[in-house]
């Protein structure tokens, strides 16, 4: 298994994420809303994708990562309620609750991500080693 392209993957879209976050600090509320937007059919298309991996993988009961993933999905598709019912608030200071929110629910999915990235390190050596000691039992028997 290629492990290595997988992470080269996560890595650019942690380049990407940084790189959006840091261009739209400085834009209008229209660009924002476009890059949301944007995000949102990107995070859409991924959900989707994951829940027809934990389709499969639940199928055979394979994976406890692509039930992660659905979940994920789920929270996703929570944050884009709140986003949409965001325009309709008025009140300021229910505005700042939910920008203070926000910000709290982005550090947490930050962190998250980082937990994820330090289990997928750990799952990609435990497979790796795994594979290795296969091999080596492979190569004793035929020995």
């Amino acid at each position: 298994m290629d492990f290595s392209t997988q992470l080269d993957d996560l890595q650019q879209r942690a380049a990407d994420a940084k790189t959006s976050a840091q261009a739209a600090v400085s834009e209008s509320r229209d660009q924002l809303r476009q890059r949301i937007d944007q995000a949102k059919v990107e995070v859409d298309q991924k959900a989707t994708d994951a829940r027809q991996d934990a389709r499969g993988v639940a199928a055979d009961a394979r994976s406890k990562w692509a039930q992660m993933k659905a979940d994920t999905a789920a929270k996703m598709d929570d944050l884009q309620t709140r986003i949409d019912k965001r325009a309709d608030q008025i009140d300021t200071n229910v505005a700042a609750d939910d920008a203070d929110w926000a910000e709290d629910d982005a550090a947490a999915a930050i962190d998250y991500a980082a937990w994820t990235v330090d289990n997928a390190r750990l799952a990609v050596l435990d497979a790796i080693d795994a594979r290795v000691y296969a091999d080596e039992l492979a190569t004793t028997a035929g020995s």
